[in-house]
């Protein structure tokens, strides 16, 4: 996801090249945002996710039972990773760092991987992935966080916050209307 501060170049496969900043965001299988992080375009996505991880899965005496904590909660089950993310090294310094587990579909190479998934095990993946996915186009498009243009990190943090509630609170909004916790079309007129 891009917004924000000028000269931080990243690449992604949707954008293309883009300036600002990118988003790591945890997302529950009903599409909740459980925690997030935000660096410049340009920082890499797996020392990203791993410093990300770290921040979840470290235990803070500083922070009260009250106090929100940076990132949000460690996952109760696997991390469903995108492609960007596979690597079983990577994986397994991660999982016995911090007792994460992965579920990443391999990458397809011709007839290269050494355990290719099947076809139904890709298209679940794909299906939970979508969830992800689904979140991520709200907060470009729906809350307009792709045309965000902070003047601080701060400032683009303290947006991305906001927006993220925002989203949070649409799913609460829908449950209580007995509405799928993704319908925001008609809840948002701008």
């Amino acid at each position: 996801m891009a917004g924000g501060q000028r000269g931080h170049l990243g690449q992604s496969n949707r954008l293309g090249w883009f300036e600002g900043f990118q988003v790591l965001a945890t997302v529950c299988p009903e599409g909740v945002i459980s925690g997030f992080c935000f660096a410049p375009g340009t920082a890499k996505d797996q020392p990203l996710a791993e410093d990300f991880l770290k921040l979840r899965h470290t235990k803070n005496e500083e922070l009260s039972a009250l106090a929100p904590r940076r990132g949000g909660l460690p996952a109760a089950g696997y991390y469903v990773m995108d492609k960007g993310f596979e690597g079983k090294e990577w994986q397994a310094r991660c999982q016995e760092a911090l007792g994460t587990e992965f579920l990443c579909a391999p990458k397809r190479q011709r007839n290269q991987a050494r355990h290719p998934w099947s076809k139904g095990l890709r298209r679940g993946l794909a299906s939970i992935r979508q969830i992800v996915e689904t979140v991520f186009d709200k907060a470009q498009n729906c809350f307009a966080l792709c045309r965000e243009r902070a003047h601080t990190v701060q400032g683009f943090g303290a947006r991305l916050a906001a927006r993220a509630a925002l989203h949070n609170f649409c799913i609460l909004l829908n449950r209580r209307l007995g509405r799928p916790n993704l319908a925001f079309a008609d809840l948002i007129d701008w």
